[in-house]
């Protein structure tokens, strides 16, 4: 994206934010390739003919957005964030329905990598690494924001840092230890 393009979506933001409702559907054709770029990155893990699709991921986080008040965004990176943040929630619903549809309810942990790769077959995983991000959140929201910005969206550590509004030493300290504590939590050690 070009810095006239970056300015473009920054105004829209804006614009959105201050009630206008037709700013969003301005938006969604200027940042529709990098959403759905990040929700590729969501559904890499998926099975083939998996019944969400990458399309519908985008769709279904468009919807979410528009049927919600107008975001506090302050540039294009932290509009991704959220839609990041979107997107982990449609599937972790998605997840959930289908495991406890398939197996009762019964949770598993495993480790971190590889409850990245999300299926009906590993949805239980998923649901597990959701809940360790939530309760990480009680007591460390921001531990828990990098590692949804970073495993999540992809965000480098530079574009996490700006988000969040610290340095990127920070950021990738704060990985290291997120990290580490998820995969004791997801682990069950």
């Amino acid at each position: 994206m070009n810095a006239y393009q970056n300015q473009e979506v920054i105004q829209l933001l804006q614009d959105w934010q201050n009630g206008d409702q037709a700013a969003l559907d301005q938006l969604m054709p200027l940042v529709y390739a990098e959403l759905h770029r990040l929700a590729s990155r969501h559904m890499a893990g998926e099975r083939q003919g998996h019944t969400l699709q990458t399309t519908d991921l985008v769709n279904e986080a468009f919807l979410r957005l528009v049927g919600q008040p107008p975001l506090d965004c302050q540039d294009r990176v932290h509009f991704m964030a959220i839609s990041a943040r979107i997107m982990r929630n449609i599937l972790v619903d998605y997840a959930r329905a289908r495991y406890s549809a398939r197996r009762g309810g019964k949770v598993v942990k495993v480790p971190l990598e590889e409850a990245a790769e999300v299926s009906v077959d590993r949805a239980e995983e998923m649901v597990a690494l959701d809940d360790a991000l939530d309760e990480m959140a009680k007591f460390d929201e921001r531990r828990s924001r990098i590692i949804e910005l970073r495993f999540f969206a992809g965000l480098s550590v530079e574009e996490t840092a700006q988000v969040l509004g610290v340095s990127p030493g920070t950021v990738l300290r704060e990985w290291s230890l997120a990290k580490a504590w998820l995969q004791l939590q997801i682990s069950g050690e």
